[in-house]
């Protein structure tokens, strides 16, 4: 995002998720405010909680190459993932992740077969967020996977706000990424609305030629 023209609101965030790499406050299972050290801050490899749905998607459209958007602190390389003696890497059947995480000065942006965008859409402030889509999807080859958060978080920005900026319903982000894949016709698109923690809506994957290929006029969400 260091490279696109975010707004002031969208800079200053930056700043802020900058910050919170040193560790943050967050609300506990009580409602209290605790803090998170910096040791923990940024260590969830939440990719890991979709392996299964992820790996028939790598695996049929031959994903070889993917981009992780926002990686916050994923470890694509650590042994042991989902209970094998794999790392995440091999797992998946990749050759290559690159990453990007502008939080902590990782730039590896690059084409790839596919760009992955974990529970990052929802810290973006919402004028950027087409921004921000234009941006992934252009370093996609074949598809783009993105889950948003569609509820708040338990962390606190430094100035207390909800490190959730930007929390709207799950049709609403359909409808958004609806009109963004008008422009990239041929980029398959996989959508993952986290509704709550263990609620999930996985809408079918789609992308926007196959509607003008369509004999029918219908669009089926």
């Amino acid at each position: 995002m260091d490279d696109i023209q975010l707004s002031v609101k969208g800079k200053e965030l930056i700043e802020f998720y900058k910050q919170m790499t040193n560790g943050f406050e967050r609300y506990d299972l009580d409602g209290k405010i605790t803090k998170v050290e910096k040791e923990e801050a940024y260590t969830l490899f939440n990719i890991s909680m979709f392996k299964n749905i992820l790996r028939p998607i790598f695996i049929q459209n031959k994903i070889k190459t993917v981009l992780d958007y926002g990686c916050g602190g994923s470890d694509w390389d650590k042994k042991g993932f989902a209970d094998t003696n794999l790392n995440a890497i091999e797992y998946f059947d990749l050759a290559k992740v690159y990453k990007y995480e502008p939080a902590r000065g990782i730039n590896e942006k690059q084409k790839v077969d596919c760009v992955v965008c974990w529970d990052v859409l929802e810290h973006i402030f919402i004028t950027d967020v087409s921004k921000i889509l234009r941006d992934i999807f252009s370093y996609s080859n074949k598809m783009v996977l993105l889950n948003v958060a569609c509820y708040e978080a338990a962390a606190l920005l430094p100035n207390r706000e909800n490190a959730h900026v930007t929390v709207r319903d799950h049709t609403w982000w359909k409808g958004f990424l609806d009109c963004i894949s008008m422009e990239y016709p041929d980029i398959k698109i996989g959508l993952l609305c986290s509704l709550s923690r263990s609620d999930i809506k996985f809408f079918n994957i789609w992308n926007a030629g196959k509607w003008e290929n369509s004999e029918t006029y219908e669009t089926i969400m």
